[in-house]
C-alpha cells in the first residue's frame, strides 16, 4: 500500500495514564494509505495495544505490538487483509517474545491488541485479550470483540452473570496474548447481531460501513469503568470524534481512573447537510 497523509475518514486518538500514577502502558497507531497506484481506493489501519508486565516493560511491548502489526498491515498489497492481519500479529507477538527472553527485567512481557482495518468502506478486524472494537450506529452500540479473559469464559459457562463480573477478583485475568510462549489464536470474530454462531461472525469481516458510523477501538482502562451504554450516551452528546474522546476518558478518569486509558474514534462522514439537533452531527452519528 502507499502511504497517504490525507485520511477517508474522520479520527481522533486519545491516551491517557490514568489517576493512579502509573506508567502509560498503552499504545496506538492510525495510519492512512491508498491501496496501489493502479488502485486509488483508500484504507485506514487503526491498532490499540495494552502492555502486560512491570518495570517498564509493559510499555515495550504495546510499542512493539503496535510498530510491528502497522509495518505489517503498511507493507501489504491490502488484498489479503486477515491473512496480512493474523501475520503482522504473530511477527509482533514473536518479537516480544524474543525481547522477553533476552532481557531478565522484561521477563513475562506481552500486549493486547485491537486492530480495524478499513478498504475503502469495508471492514476487517482482529484482536487478541481485552482490548474492544465497538460499532456505533444510530441509537445503537455493537461490541463486535469478545474477551479473552477468564470472567468472560465464566459467563459462557454460566457460573457468575455479567454483573458478577464487573468486581471479579479474575477480571483481569487474560487468556489471550502477544508475547506467549506458543503463537496467539488471532480472533478474527465480528458479532454484529445477537445470537450469532462463530461462523456467522467470521463471515461478517469486510461489513459495508455506512455513512454516520462510528468505530470504536479502547483498552480496557476504558471498559473497566464505563459500560456500554454509557459510552453510547457519551459519544452520542457531542458534536466530533475529538469532544467524544476526550469525554470518554475523562467519564473514566472521574470515576477513579486505576488503569491507562486508551481510545480511538473512527467516524464514516455522512453527506454535507444541515444540523436538525444543534450539538449532534448529524454525519457523524447517523440522525436522520
Amino acid at each position: 500500500m502507499i502511504r497517504s497523509s490525507n485520511a477517508h475518514m474522520h479520527v481522533a486518538a486519545l491516551s491517557h495514564p490514568g489517576m493512579s500514577g502509573k506508567n502509560n502502558e498503552d499504545r496506538f497507531a492510525v495510519s492512512s494509505f491508498t491501496l496501489s497506484a493502479d488502485d486509488p481506493r483508500p484504507a485506514l489501519f487503526a491498532v490499540v495495544a495494552d502492555g502486560i508486565g512491570g518495570h517498564r516493560a509493559g510499555e515495550v511491548a504495546a510499542e512493539l505490538a503496535v510498530n510491528y502489526i502497522s509495518q505489517g498491515v503498511g507493507d501489504s498489497n491490502g488484498k489479503k487483509p486477515l491473512k496480512t492481519l493474523e501475520n503482522a500479529i504473530h511477527d509482533a507477538s514473536q518479537a516480544i517474545a524474543a525481547h522477553s527472553a533476552s532481557k531478565t527485567e522484561q521477563e513475562g512481557m506481552g500486549a493486547t491488541c485491537a486492530c480495524a482495518w478499513i478498504v475503502d468502506h469495508s471492514l476487517y478486524i482482529s484482536h487478541v485479550g481485552d482490548s474492544r472494537i465497538y460499532l456505533v450506529r444510530g441509537m445503537q452500540i455493537r461490541r463486535l470483540t469478545v474477551d479473552h479473559t477468564w470472567v468472560q469464559e465464566a459467563i459462557e459457562k454460566g457460573i457468575i452473570s455479567p454483573e458478577q463480573a464487573r468486581d471479579h477478583p479474575n477480571v483481569h485475568v487474560i487468556r489471550r496474548y502477544l508475547g506467549s510462549v506458543h503463537l496467539p489464536d488471532v480472533d478474527f470474530r465480528m458479532y454484529l447481531e445477537d445470537g450469532e454462531d462463530e461462523e456467522e461472525a467470521l463471515g461478517n469481516q469486510g461489513y459495508e460501513m455506512e455513512p454516520g458510523d462510528v468505530l470504536l477501538l479502547c483498552s480496557d482502562g476504558l471498559t473497566d469503568l464505563v459500560w456500554d451504554d454509557e459510552i453510547l450516551q457519551i459519544m452520542r452528546s457531542k458534536s466530533s470524534v475529538r469532544a467524544a474522546a476526550e469525554a470518554l476518558v475523562d467519564t473514566a478518569n472521574q470515576r477513579g481512573g486505576h488503569d491507562n486509558i486508551t481510545v480511538v474514534l473512527i467516524a464514516v462522514p455522512r453527506s454535507s447537510k444541515p444540523n436538525k439537533k444543534k450539538g449532534i452531527l448529524d454525519w457523524l452519528f447517523g440522525e436522520e
